[in-house]
């Protein structure tokens, strides 16, 4: 992480590079990590996903409200990263010399529209997929079952798409054990790319409002992320920016 820009924001350290400087010959594994004000909420009451997410060799800012608490706390200006930009960014990039990809999560028909549409638009690539269990948790025998599917294909990049914090916490306990070099989580992107769900426009995607269109088309999965941790997530910031306000007054007063 030390060769990219980043930002320190709360407990994290935001990549802030452009995503054209990333090197996919990283030298060692890379697991690669998004950070939204979803994923802040729930990290700060699960300290196992919260470790995950520190530990990320790339933390990725995938959502408006990162973006608006970096200008608002630290005065930065940052873009957003979405999960989607770097998974298209990495196929980019292993096409150009033709690679492996391993996408690990998500249904039978999910996994046979990426492949499909991969074969399409990135011949070059060779892709295995793996559709493991749906159930809260896994148990030994289907842990063992995903890693040995992925090591025995050895892919360039795994994707990995179980929904947070379920997907970041399963990497970070096994990635010891994996033989891939890029590790990226990137949950939805997993229906984005085979088109089983719709991915807002870049219209709305430029405007920041990429939430609120899935939003309306997610209503029952999606109202809890931004109807009840949006919010939190504002009083969050505003209340650690009056704390620095306050901190600074008191420093120059003394």
């Amino acid at each position: 992480m030390d060769k990219y820009q980043t930002l320190k924001l709360f407990d994290y350290s935001i990549f802030t590079s452009s995503l054209d400087e990333f090197d996919i010959n990283y030298g060692t594994q890379c697991v690669i990590n998004t950070l939204n004000q979803y994923c802040y909420i729930i990290a700060e009451k699960d300290a196992f996903y919260k470790r995950a997410l520190i530990e990320s060799d790339l933390l990725i800012p995938d959502g408006i409200g990162i973006v608006g608490a970096a200008k608002i706390l630290k005065r930065e200006k940052i873009k957003k990263i979405a999960g989607a930009d770097m998974h298209t960014y990495l196929l980019k990039q292993i096409s150009k010399t033709g690679g492996r990809v391993f996408y690990l999560g998500s249904s039978e028909e999910t996994l046979l529209g990426i492949k499909k549409r991969l074969a399409i638009e990135y011949p070059n690539i060779e892709v295995d997929t793996y559709s493991p269990p749906f159930k809260a948790k896994f148990n030994d025998a289907d842990n063992a079952a995903m890693i040995e599917s992925i090591n025995k294909f050895n892919p360039d990049a795994l994707f990995v798409g179980m929904t947070a914090p379920k997907q970041e916490k399963w990497v970070f306990e096994h990635k010891h054990k994996l033989n891939a070099q890029i590790i990226c989580s990137i949950g939805a992107v997993f229906d984005f790319y085979a088109e089983t769900v719709k991915r807002p426009s870049k219209f709305w995607i430029n405007l920041g409002l990429e939430w609120f269109i899935r939003l309306l088309h997610e209503p029952n999965h999606l109202w809890r992320r931004y109807l009840l941790y949006g919010p939190v997530f504002i009083y969050v910031v505003f209340r650690e920016k009056l704390r620095l306000v306050f901190n600074g007054q008191k420093q120059m007063a003394d």
